[in-house]
């Protein structure tokens, strides 16, 4: 630690010598969830974020106006794991919310993901679930193997579609042609022949009814647990001795960029409030796959179900450097990610847990349902050795 970062830390009032059995670096969902579970079983967990408040991305705060917002833009819960689903349940009650988008093509707002109604409203037609599927059938485009996202999508609804609700917006968000992205990109985005307007299909569609801090706070409320905000792992030093160390950073961080740094792609938020006016969108979010340098807007009163005077929305511009929020799934990231991951292999006393330490384009359920089959290997090893 340098002797500038021990000050700050000693002048915050943290600075302290505590062994603890683990030691847990970032307070988003891989981090909250590992600590919970090794807590659970009976083990004294330390955190630490260099952020200066816990619940990672999915922190939600109020505005000045009074408005519940997500400043790292919206996260909006689903999964189809009972298990994930019963274990955020000890912590939350939920708001039933099913999620909502269209994009914006030309002067139409068409349901998306593409569904009957977007097909019929877009080329003037009325054709039921059965004429959709024909319709689809005779525009896909076979390829013989997957293996970008464009391959998918067009092997999906063929060209137009495709230009139409894809190829701008892959553009814009991850800086690369549909071509680039691996297929595992636009495969998470189903095509509908029925109405089917959600934009996910999971069994359990929900909000945190008081929001995701405040399940933060109560995942971490726990005589096994604490933490430290505002504070980088680089900077504490030995703080805090431990027999296990559980990574959500960046991998290629840990290791000092030893291969070179990873590519990830990041996002700029412009968030504006409207006065007296009760909504401004009739759905969550609208998507803007070919106007505008941003990608999409969501206004959060839709996802929260808060009631007030105003509104307030959020503009989502991708851009290349900023805080690492997507990793971008190509074939040569993974091969880099791979000697990161086999440099990992080599710490058995350290666990890379979560979307920025396994190098995956994972959703908030999957982060969970990871950390919580780690913390169960750790818990395992740590038993052993007693």
């Amino acid at each position: 630690m340098s002797l500038f970062g021990w000050e700050r830390f000693r002048r915050s009032g943290r600075a302290r010598f505590v062994r603890v059995d683990v030691l847990v670096v970032g307070i988003g969902f891989a981090g909250a969830t590992f600590a919970r579970a090794l807590a659970d079983a009976g083990y004294r967990v330390h955190l630490v974020d260099r952020r200066p408040h816990i619940a990672g991305n999915a922190h939600d705060t109020i505005d000045e106006h009074g408005i519940v917002v997500h400043p790292y833009g919206p996260h909006i819960f689903h999964t189809n794991s009972d298990r994930i689903f019963e274990f955020l349940s000890r912590f939350t009650k939920w708001r039933r919310y099913a999620h909502r988008v269209v994009s914006k093509v030309g002067d139409q707002l068409l349901p998306f993901p593409i569904n009957r109604s977007t097909i019929n409203r877009l080329y003037g037609l009325d054709l039921d679930e059965e004429g959709v599927a024909a319709f689809l059938a005779k525009v896909r485009v076979p390829r013989s193997t997957l293996t970008t996202s464009e391959d998918v999508v067009l092997a999906s609804v063929g060209h137009d579609l495709c230009d139409k609700f894809y190829r701008g917006y892959t553009r814009k968000h991850w800086g690369l042609e549909l071509g680039d992205i691996s297929a595992g990109v636009a495969a998470r985005i189903p095509v509908r022949t029925n109405d089917d307007d959600r934009y996910f299909a999971d069994t359990h569609q929900c909000m945190p009814e008081q929001g995701y801090t405040a399940l933060f706070r109560r995942m971490l409320d726990h005589s096994q647990i604490s933490y430290d905000v505002g504070i980088d792992f680089v900077d504490l030093g030995d703080a805090y001795p431990h027999r296990h160390l559980a990574y959500t950073g960046r991998i290629d961080a840990y290791f000092e960029f030893r291969y070179g740094a990873l590519p990830y792609r990041s996002l700029a938020f412009e968030h504006e409030h409207f006065a007296n006016v009760s909504r401004v969108q009739d759905v969550a979010t609208i998507n803007f796959p070919n106007d505008h340098a941003y990608t999409r807007i969501t206004e959060f009163k839709h996802l929260t179900g808060q009631q007030h005077t105003g509104t307030s929305v959020v503009r989502e511009y991708p851009q290349a450097d900023g805080e690492p929020f997507y990793p971008i799934p190509r074939i040569d990231n993974e091969a880099l990610f791979k000697r990161y991951q086999s440099l990992a292999e080599k710490c058995p006393d350290v666990t890379f847990v979560g979307r920025l330490a396994q190098y995956r384009y994972y959703n908030m359920d999957q982060v969970v349902g990871a950390a919580l089959t780690a913390a169960s290997r750790v818990v395992a090893r740590l038993r052993a050795s007693e």
